[in-house]
């Protein structure tokens, strides 16, 4: 495993990567990167200027494959309680969630545009969290970009954790896409909801074969969820987080770590990363970091996932639909629907 120093500093920490050579020379593979690096918080236009640095330096390396953090685009309200309390939401939380929103982007949107472009730009296939609005309703989202410049599409978490559902909206069975590209099936689940088995299972059952799981967890014990998802899926997981100091955030009073602030520096480390490359055999490929901003990456060889299926393939030979199965309601759920316009998509239909 080599370690590569970079030529630019971000925020005056190293970025380098780690590069797994290994594999079989006659299979195909894909070099792949997660990013572990932070938002520049409340400021959207400096963070996508961030994210191309890193693209840039991540293709330089040869990557076909890159895959950022959880909300790095909008930024993760780490320590945030927004002024809530059951009962009470203060005008300080409340001007906090509006600066959020204005930091959130639309989903297509301007934003969207230049993720696009840099993908094409680079000629990489992206996966980027993002905070995306709709209305005045946030979403914690994952975008897909292929290598062309094409936006694919995009995955909105289904289940928000504890604090996080005061300030997100809850994704639907119409986001669950698992995309068939040249260099594999990829598709995404955003932190804890990698924890729900029907979840997983569902994207199992699309044939994810890169399993993308941007996250915000830098515990020791989200490593053993990766392990298990690769080798309970056959796939190869991409976890990647972002590795945050207080200083990377506003300062007080503009912006509170509820409960911790009094104990924080500016060099107090409020995120460690931890971001991890593992392949369907549950070998660790790169990673974990724990060390500072970093472009962590791996040759994936592809055969790996046939080999690993010949042990266990959970919805194909390991399967018992006759006992066990799974319904998935992939349609959009909207919360109002107007007769008019159903019936004139009907009307265009028949024409």
């Amino acid at each position: 495993m080599a370690l590569v120093p970079s030529s630019t500093p971000v925020n005056e920490s190293p970025v380098f990567t780690e590069v797994d050579m290994g594999g079989d020379d006659s299979a195909p593979t894909v070099r792949a990167t997660v990013v572990q690096a932070s938002t520049v918080f409340y400021d959207t236009p400096a963070t996508l200027d961030k994210a191309e640095r890193l693209l840039a330096e991540a293709a330089g390396y040869g990557s076909q494959l890159v895959v950022f953090p959880e909300a790095f685009v909008g930024g993760y309200p780490r320590g945030s309680n927004f002024g809530v309390a059951i009962g009470n939401r203060t005008a300080k939380g409340k001007e906090e969630f509006r600066k959020y929103h204005a930091a959130a982007i639309n989903v297509p949107g301007p934003e969207v545009d230049r993720l696009a472009s840099m993908a094409g730009k680079y000629k990489v296939f992206l996966v980027m969290g993002v905070i995306e609005k709709e209305g005045y309703t946030l979403y914690c989202t994952v975008l897909f970009f292929d290598s062309q410049g094409c936006y694919l599409g995009k995955h909105r978490k289904i289940m928000p954790t504890a604090l996080e559902r005061i300030i997100w909206g809850f994704g639907d069975g119409s986001t669950i896409p698992v995309f068939d590209t040249p260099i594999g099936k990829i598709g995404a689940a955003i932190c804890w909801e990698n924890k729900m088995p029907l979840l997983r299972t569902a994207m199992y059952a699309k044939g994810i074969e890169i399993y993308c799981a941007p996250t915000a967890d830098s515990r020791d014990l989200w490593q053993a969820s990766m392990t298990h998802i690769a080798l309970e899926g056959g796939c190869f997981v991409l976890s990647a987080n972002q590795f945050c100091r207080r200083k990377d955030y506003p300062p007080p009073p503009e912006y509170i770590f509820s409960g911790t602030e009094e104990e924080l520096t500016p060099d107090s480390v409020v995120c460690a990363g931890g971001s991890v490359i593992i392949s369907p055999s549950g070998t660790i490929l790169a990673g974990p970091n724990y060390d500072g901003e970093a472009l962590i990456s791996a040759d994936l060889d592809i055969g790996d996932i046939a080999r690993a299926k010949f042990d266990f393939d959970v919805v194909g030979h390991y399967a018992r639909p006759e006992v066990l199965s799974l319904i998935v309601r992939d349609h959009p759920a909207n919360p109002v629907t107007f007769t008019s316009a159903s019936a004139k998509t009907e009307v265009s239909d028949k024409s």
